[in-house]
C-alpha cells in the first residue's frame, strides 16, 4: 500500500484533540480511511457489525460495483470472461496469476491440474465413516480438511512452491471429492477421473457415469457447467472468503482454510440461496398462483420472502444472472425441457417482479441464484449438492485470496474488536449466598 498525501480529520465533541488519518485511493471504488492508529491515539474502537463499512485488506483479484452491476476478475468483466474467455481453467489461471494464459501456459496448467485429480485411495475409508444420508457439505468439510493428513509435502505456507502445489491439488481434487460425496450418497461405486476429459467434462463423468455402460459427454451441458463455475469462481470479500482469509491469518494450512470456507458457505444465508429459490418456485407450483404469492411477499406480516431476487452488494441487475438465464435456455432446449413448468414459472415471476413498482423501487432484481438452481436441476444435480457445486467453483477464488493474503507484508492475524455490554467486574459469592 502506497503512502497517502490526503488526510481525514476526526473531531470529537467532548473536547478531545482531533486526529488526522491517511486516506488511500484504490484503482477503482471507494477511498478508505486508515484507522489503524485510532485505538492507540484515542483508546476507542470503531463499531461496524457485519463489516459493512470496513476494508479488512487490500486486494487486486476481484472488484464489484454494486450500483453499476459490475463484476471484474483481475479487471476483466465477467460477461466477457463467460462468453469469450475460454473455459473454467482459463479463469482459474487468471485468478491465480493475474493474467489470462497464453496457449502454451494454458496447456501446461491444464496438464498439471489433470495429473492431480486423483485422491489418495485411503480417502475411500473416510467416506465410509459417514452416514449415507449425510449432507454433502458436511462430508466435504471433513474430507477437504483431511487432505492435510496426506500431503505433508506442501504444508509450509512460507514456501512459494508449497503454496503453488497446494493450490493445484485443491483445484484438481475438489471435483473428485464432490463427485465421491454424491456417489456415496446414492450407493453407487466411486468413479475415478479420466485424464482425457476437460475439467468440467471429467466432473460430469465422475458424477453420472457407472460401470454398466459407456458415458457420453454432452458438450452443451459441459459448457453450462463451465459457465456455472466461472460465474461463481470469486466474489470479492464475502463471508466464506473472509473466513478463509481469517483462518489463513493464523498460519493454518491451506486445506484447513478451504475447509473453513466450505463450512461458512454451507450457511443458508450464503451458499444456499439457489436451493432456496428452487424451493420457492416449487412451493408456488403454478403460474396461476403467482399473483397470490406476490401479494403475500408484499405483506410484511406473512413471513413470505421472494428468494433469488436482490443481493447484499448488487443494487442493479446481477451481471451473472443475465448469463445464467441464457445458459438456462440452452440447457433446457438441449434436453427438450423447454416446457419445464419451473422454468416457465421462473420467467413469469421475473417479468412481474421487474415490472412491479414495489420490487423495482426496492431494486429487487434477479440474482444468479434465481437461475442456477434450475440449470443444476436440469443437469441432474440433486438439490442437496447445489452448495457443493458452489464450493467446487469458489475453491479457486478462495485459494487466490489465500495466496494473496500470505504474500501481503501488512497482513496480521485477524482479531476483530467488540463493544462489551456485559457485566463489569464483580466478586464470586460463596454458593450458600447465591440466588
Amino acid at each position: 500500500m502506497t503512502n497517502s498525501e490526503t488526510k481525514a480529520t476526526l473531531s470529537f465533541s467532548d473536547g478531545s484533540p482531533s486526529l488526522e488519518m491517511p486516506i488511500y485511493k484504490g484503482t477503482v471504488g471507494p477511498d478508505v480511511i486508515d484507522i489503524r492508529k485510532l485505538y492507540g491515539a484515542t483508546g476507542m474502537f470503531t463499531y461496524d457489525p457485519g463489516f459493512m463499512s470496513t476494508a479488512a485488506c487490500n486486494s487486486s483479484i476481484t472488484y464489484i460495483d454494486g450500483d453499476k452491476g459490475e463484476l471484474l476478475y483481475r479487471g476483466y468483466p465477467i460477461e466477457q470472461l463467460a462468453v469469450n474467455g475460454g473455459d473454467f481453467m482459463e479463469t482459474c489461471y487468471l485468478l491465480l496469476n493475474g493474467e489470462l494464459p497464453t496457449a502454451a501456459q494454458k496447456t501446461e496448467f491444464v496438464d498439471t491440474v489433470t495429473k492431480h485429480t486423483m485422491v489418495h485411495e485411503q480417502m475411500q475409508f473416510f467416506f465410509r465413516g459417514f452416514r449415507r444420508d449425510a449432507h454433502p457439505m458436511s462430508v466435504l468439510v471433513g474430507t477437504v480438511g483431511a487432505l492435510a493428513s496426506f500431503y505433508h509435502d506442501s504444508l509450509d505456507i512460507n514456501d512459494p512452491h508449497h503454496r503453488e502445489v497446494s493450490a493445484i491439488r485443491l483445484i484438481a481434487k475438489m471435483p473428485t471429492l464432490v463427485a465421491m460425496a454424491y456417489k456415496y450418497s446414492i450407493g453407487q461405486p466411486f468413479v475415478y477421473p479420466r485424464n482425457d476429459l476437460s475439467y468440467s467434462a471429467n466432473f460430469m463423468y465422475m458424477m453420472f457415469s457407472n460401470p454398466c455402460e459407456p458415458y457420453k459427454v454432452n458438450e452443451v451441458l459441459v459448457r453450462a457447467l463451465d459457465r456455472i463455475l466461472i460465474l461463481h469462481a470469486d466474489h470479492e470479500q464475502n463471508a466464506s472468503t473472509s473466513t478463509v482469509r481469517l483462518a489463513g491469518s493464523s498460519g493454518a494450512n491451506p486445506f484447513a482454510c478451504i475447509a473453513a470456507g466450505i463450512a461458512c458457505l454451507w450457511g443458508p444465508a450464503h451458499g444456499g440461496a439457489n436451493e432456496a429459490a428452487l424451493d420457492m418456485l416449487t412451493k408456488i407450483g403454478s403460474v396461476d398462483n403467482i399473483p397470490e404469492f406476490i401479494k403475500q411477499v408484499k405483506d410484511k406480516n406473512s413471513g413470505v420472502k421472494l428468494m433469488g431476487f436482490g443481493h447484499r452488494v448488487y443494487k442493479n441487475y446481477d451481471p451473472r444472472a443475465k448469463l445464467m438465464r441464457e445458459t438456462c435456455y440452452e440447457v433446457l432446449q438441449e434436453l427438450g425441457l423447454q416446457d419445464d413448468p419451473l422454468f416457465k414459472l421462473a420467467m413469469a415471476l421475473e417479468k412481474i417482479a421487474l415490472e412491479d413498482e414495489y420490487f423495482v423501487s426496492r431494486k429487487l432484481y434477479p440474482n444468479v441464484d434465481f437461475y442456477s438452481g434450475i440449470v443444476q436441476r436440469a443437469l441432474g444435480i440433486p438439490t442437496s449438492l447445489f452448495t457443493g457445486i458452489f464450493a467446487l467453483a469458489r475453491t479457486v477464488g478462495w485459494i487466490a485470496q489465500w495466496k494473496e493474503m500470505i504474500s501481503d507484508p501488512e497482513q496480521k492475524i485477524g482479531r476483530p474488536r467488540q463493544l462489551f455490554v456485559g457485566s463489569p467486574t464483580r466478586k464470586v459469592p460463596p454458593i450458600a449466598e447465591r440466588g
